[in-house]
């Protein structure tokens, strides 16, 4: 199996933007000015942040994207984090992205270089005000591909693709990032005689609060069918040196800083606790953990269908907090 997953600065750097908006920074909701009259008719609407949403997903039926803006909501929604609204516009840049990456052999970025076949804007910003998204707003994304050598349904690869990015230590924010409008792009080249999928989440509009009661978790209590192994990251997450296991992220409001000091897993049919690899913004190597995030993960696989309880500890903005719940790996590799 080839499975190809790719995070950057430009990937996470939408957590940067809402940190700077709820300071009262760039980004937020703010939108280019109305066109001035001229006479000759009304004048056009301003847009704004929601402009492009849709109360019901418009992707088709059966669909890679409307599989994974299925899973991600479901799984989002029950560990209480907003639901996500289709946009149309970041529909447009994500599919535009995901086609430029087949148009360049299928390696997986962020970014895009102008001399390139397909090319529609360097960043994830750049490609969404392309596309008719209002400028001045924060827009992030992320990237992946997947390969196998079988055919898979279109609502297998799209799940498979929802799995891999709530899989990784880095792109768990996909499941844990308080926003609330999402673009959904796929593309589909052939390797060796099969398919191989290319896919792109643009990523936009912040809630500034999803939580008055302290930090909540993806996973969480009663949570069901998660990876219970990982790999393909970039960058692999501190001490790792193969797959690792389910990764569960902490995540506060916008303003929060979170710092773990101690997170252990263990079977519930009985077994010896496991400590996992703490990361926050505090002690990420590679500096890509927003303050409000931090993620905790065994660095080894953990068993497929089984159920773990878990036991969390740490400080929000230096108070104390703990979560301990259980939830159950599926038979997934991310």
């Amino acid at each position: 199996m080839k499975k190809i997953a790719s995070t950057s600065l430009t990937a996470l750097s939408l957590a940067a933007a809402m940190a700077l908006a709820a300071c009262g920074g760039g980004g937020g909701d703010s939108g280019s000015a109305s066109t001035p009259s001229n006479g000759s008719g009304p004048t056009p609407p301003q847009q704004t942040v929601t402009s492009g949403n849709v109360s019901t997903p418009q992707y088709a039926a059966n669909s890679m994207q409307l599989a994974a803006f299925n899973l991600l909501n479901q799984y989002r929604q029950q560990c209480g984090f907003p639901a996500l609204t289709e946009n149309t516009f970041l529909d447009q840049a994500a599919q535009n992205h995901a086609q430029y990456l087949g148009l360049n052999g299928g390696a997986i970025t962020d970014t895009e270089s102008s001399t390139n076949a397909g090319f529609t804007g360097v960043t994830y910003t750049d490609r969404a005000v392309k596309a008719g998204f209002v400028s001045g707003a924060s827009v992030g994304g992320v990237s992946g591909g997947y390969y196998t050598n079988a055919t898979l349904s279109q609502t297998q690869y799209g799940e498979q693709l929802a799995y891999d990015w709530m899989s990784g230590v880095y792109h768990i924010g996909v499941a844990a990032w308080p926003v609330t409008e999402v673009g959904i792009g796929f593309n589909q080249t052939t390797y060796n005689g099969y398919p191989e999928i290319q896919a792109t989440l643009s990523f936009a509009n912040e809630a500034k609060t999803i939580t008055s009661n302290g930090p909540i978790t993806f996973p969480c209590q009663g949570t069901a069918g998660v990876a219970y192994s990982a790999g393909g990251e970039t960058p692999l997450p501190p001490n790792t040196s193969g797959n690792w296991g389910t990764p569960i992220a902490i995540a506060g409001n916008l303003t929060d800083t979170i710092v773990l000091l101690s997170a252990t897993l263990t079977p519930v049919s009985g077994g010896s606790p496991l400590n996992l690899q703490l990361l926050d913004s505090a002690n990420d190597p590679n500096k890509l953990l927003p303050a409000y995030q931090a993620v905790a993960y065994p660095t080894t696989p953990l068993s497929p269908n089984t159920a773990y309880s878990v036991s969390i500890s740490g400080t929000v903005n230096g108070t104390p907090f703990s979560r301990n719940f259980t939830f159950t790996t599926g038979n997934v590799i991310g």
